[in-house]
């Protein structure tokens, strides 16, 4: 389908809301005309209020001229006029060229794995305006250059196919029925909200009087306004399903510009590369970017975001599978974007067109400066108040908040101990083991168990808290050693941060010591001298 027709469908769409709304209208002033030509008294008026009440929503809605704009996404800007990104201008004007369309005026390089266009356009997507590219320093990090002409293409096929022009006409439609829906539901919300206070009110001075209270209840109440709002969702529901076959095939058509411009493997390797960074990305930023927060730390400038790049180079093998394991459902029912596993499969099908194996530089490396270009990124997307935590290395990091969470976490087993008068340090435990081996099994009693050890008893019951009062006591040895300098905690970007013993063979007599302080018959000894000892 042509940009016109695709351009006359959203017309004929947006005049469907409107159309809606005067039969709607109509149907009101009809049914106050009949009530005034049949009907006489009060109830005359009663209808005709009614009706004005239902027609607000309506009218609002109709008259809603502007489409409701969104706050554009913090990033660095760089206007086609500067200086800087010479490389990545010259790399997106030449696919912009290949496509057959005009070139951005600005590029905006985001915090995410994810790369979009816009374009201020007006009257009614007729008038071009300032275009818009969105372009994630993270993607970049994944991504070779043939891979990001790839998606680059993709996102000027958008521009070339005048998608981006038709998007504010078919988001007004979308508002303006989200808006008028709502409405009607807020109205029936609060109608039904304030007969509930006045029954409850109602009810409570008949239990003041010691009389029997009636049940709330609001039946039909508010039924007519749910009723619009059906109406309208149901007009929504058809608007959003003939606007989403056309976004998906215009997704599509997309897909055939990047094969056009970097190649079919670029292309569908590119898909790939993508689904794996998204999935890297997020565990990056919540196990290692910001795992310092609540310790007020962050990693060094430009670390924030650019420690992404360790994550890729130690976890390969997991980003190989994550390449292969493609979604076959979209996103969501009323993503625009077909399922990723049908857009690499019909890629992939194109005949070879010879260009496999081109070799290309890493994306990142378009950049003048990368480093420079991820701190900038950090100053325009972070808060001032993570701007202001002190910034140190990774290694730093990973051992001050490792002890700062294992240290809270320790908080339930030093409260359980303190309760038998046992704590709340390693040294008070041992000496209560002592004196009393006995309040070992009192303080594991404390501690959360599943049902099959609450119901046990005798020998069986103290097999199910050996292990739980192990753990413990293993964890406040391990606070211990830190708080000493005795231990420390490792980053490690294939697998999850451990804790290094002072000297080789020590876990393994710390685990001989464990299980001598939880035996039938406990000896602390080798505990004390191995942890407490100066």
């Amino acid at each position: 389908m042509g940009a016109s027709l695709r351009a006359l469908r959203a017309l004929v769409l947006l005049a469907g809301f409107y159309l809606l709304g005067v039969f709607l209208l109509a149907a009101l002033a009809g049914a106050d005309y009949a009530a005034f030509a049949l009907l006489q008294g009060p109830i005359v008026y009663k209808i005709a209020i009614f009706s004005c009440v239902l027609a607000i929503p309506i009218v609002r809605g109709m008259f809603m001229l502007r489409t409701p704009k969104t706050e554009p996404p913090a990033g660095i800007t760089v206007t086609v006029d500067e200086a800087r990104e010479p490389a990545l201008w010259e790399v997106v004007r030449d696919v912009a060229r290949q496509v057959g369309t005009r070139a951005p005026d600005e590029i905006v390089l985001l915090q995410d794995v994810n790369a979009a266009v816009s374009e201020e356009s007006s009257l009614l997507g007729l008038k071009p305006g300032t275009r818009r590219l969105y372009l994630g320093l993270p993607l970049m990090m994944g991504l070779d250059e043939m891979q990001l002409r790839a998606v680059l293409a993709h996102e000027m096929g958008h521009y070339a196919n005048f998608d981006t022009r038709l998007t504010p006409l078919i988001a007004r439609g979308r508002a303006q029925l989200i808006r008028t829906i709502a409405y009607f539901h807020e109205r029936s919300a609060k109608k039904v909200a304030k007969e509930r206070e006045r029954q409850e009110k109602h009810a409570a001075k008949r239990r003041a009087k010691g009389r029997r209270a009636t049940i709330v209840e609001t039946p039909g109440l508010g039924a007519t306004y749910r009723g619009m709002a059906r109406i309208y969702t149901a007009y929504g529901n058809f608007y959003i399903r003939a606007t989403l076959s056309a976004a998906r095939r215009q997704e599509l058509a997309a897909d055939l510009a990047s094969v056009r411009v970097a190649g079919r493997d670029s292309a569908a390797s590119a898909l790939r590369e993508v689904n794996a960074l998204d999935s890297a990305h997020g565990f990056y930023m919540s196990s290692y970017a910001t795992l310092g927060v609540g310790a007020g730390l962050l990693p060094r400038p430009g670390e924030v975001f650019g420690g992404l790049r360790r994550l890729l180079e130690a976890r390969s093998a997991e980003l190989d599978e994550l390449r292969r394991e493609l979604s076959t459902e979209p996103t969501s029912p009323h993503d625009s974007h077909p399922a990723l596993a049908e857009r690499v499969a019909r890629i992939e099908a194109l005949p070879d067109d010879g260009r496999a194996g081109q070799a290309a530089r890493p994306a990142l490396e378009l950049l003048a400066d990368a480093d420079a270009a991820l701190t900038a990124l950090e100053q325009a997307v972070l808060t001032p108040e993570a701007l202001a935590l002190k910034r140190v290395d990774w290694e730093e990091l990973v051992h001050e908040s490792m002890s700062l969470y294992v240290d809270q976490g320790a908080q339930e087993i030093r409260e359980a101990c303190a309760a038998e008068g046992a704590g709340p340090g390693l040294a008070e435990l041992l000496h209560a083991v002592d004196a009393d081996p006995a309040v070992r099994w009192r303080i594991a009693d404390r501690f959360p168990k599943s049902e099959q050890a609450a119901a046990a008893t005798g020998r069986t019951a103290r097999e199910f808290a050996r292990p739980v009062l192990r753990r413990a006591l293993d964890q406040l040895a391990g606070i211990e050693l830190t708080a000493r300098g005795a231990a420390r905690w490792q980053l490690s970007w294939s697998e999850s941060a451990t804790l290094v013993y002072p000297a080789d063979g020590f876990e393994e007599r710390l685990g001989q010591a464990l299980d001598a302080a939880v035996s039938d018959q406990p000896d602390t000894e080798p505990l004390r001298k191995l942890v407490l000892a100066p």
